[in-house]
């Protein structure tokens, strides 16, 4: 049989989207890592198992972050973005992640 790795449902579920913004691009060409939005109770391991998985990619480290809500004012009314998590990928040399398509 092939190297196939058991991911658990929850390793999979724990990434919910890539962070494509400037400061994620300037930290790709410059580290080599990727940004990636994850689940509240995501861990290292799960946010490891899970690219590792799904991209068919070296994962050399990763990096979790806890993000603050904004806190947002319409007039007199104040209200909160909710709090989410963050994950840094650093790929070992000679990997990349396309998120074009080409």
């Amino acid at each position: 049989m092939s190297d196939v790795k058991n991911v658990s449902e929850k390793s999979l579920q724990s990434v919910l989207a890539p962070q494509i913004t400037e400061k994620a691009t300037m930290v790709a060409d410059k580290f080599n890592q990727v940004a990636f939005k994850v689940a509240q109770n995501a861990t290292k391991k799960d946010v490891k198992d899970a690219i590792e998985a799904m991209f068919k990619v070296e994962v050399a480290a990763v990096n979790l972050l806890n993000m603050n809500g904004k806190t947002k004012r319409a007039g007199r009314s104040f209200g909160k973005r909710s709090d989410w998590k963050k994950a840094y990928v650093s790929l070992k040399p000679g990997q990349e992640i396309n998120f074009t398509g080409e």
